[in-house]
């Protein structure tokens, strides 16, 4: 699409490539099953981190997302959930008002595949689905929100970067960060 430059334009993650799954609470395995360290505290990143990466209807939010996901392959800091995969998938193939999508199908497929090979991708476990359920009881969350939220929780992961959660809100032990304020109060004024 023009204007959004492909994920394949992104840094390679250390170590990517392998297929690698984290287990809860834990950072993948390193290149030959060894352990690695992970630089800095890792974070959950929410569906539409991705999905503004390939946005051109929102330009500040899409430079935001694209240096956001740069920075975080880097610094091997950000974890995906299969949720968020999914969805994201779901989101940039729905036609928007003029009937188009975001991207096309095949493209779309080619960048969900990038996603899997760049970053480590969390899996939902049963831990992770009760949780999920309780979260949803105990904060209110819509059943997706909760769903998202537990990943963070269940996997030890202290924040959620996200814009549809309460900024600076505590959930459990997740904090929620918008990384998209500064862009929002720009384009209200």
């Amino acid at each position: 699409m023009p204007g959004c430059a492909s994920s394949s334009s992104m840094p390679p993650r250390p170590g990517s490539g392998d297929g690698r799954r984290a287990a809860p609470g834990q950072c993948a395995a390193g290149e030959g099953g060894g352990a690695r360290t992970c630089t800095g505290v890792p974070a959950l990143v929410d569906t539409n981190v991705l999905v503004y990466r390939f946005d051109p209807r929102f330009p500040a939010k899409q430079q935001i997302a694209t240096a956001l996901l740069r920075r975080g392959l880097v610094d091997d800091r950000l974890r995906v959930p299969h949720q968020a995969i999914v969805e994201f998938f779901a989101a940039v193939t729905r036609p928007l008002d003029d009937g188009r999508p975001l991207l096309a199908p095949d493209d779309a497929r080619r960048e969900a595949e990038e996603f899997l090979t760049q970053f480590v991708v969390l899996y939902p476990t049963e831990a992770l689905l009760r949780t999920a359920i309780r979260g949803s009881a105990t904060y209110q969350l819509g059943w997706f929100d909760a769903h998202l939220w537990a990943y963070a929780e269940t996997y030890g992961l202290p924040e959620l970067i996200s814009e549809d959660f309460q900024h600076d809100r505590v959930y459990g032990t997740v904090r929620v960060t918008n990384p998209f304020l500064r862009a929002e109060r720009s384009s209200r004024r």
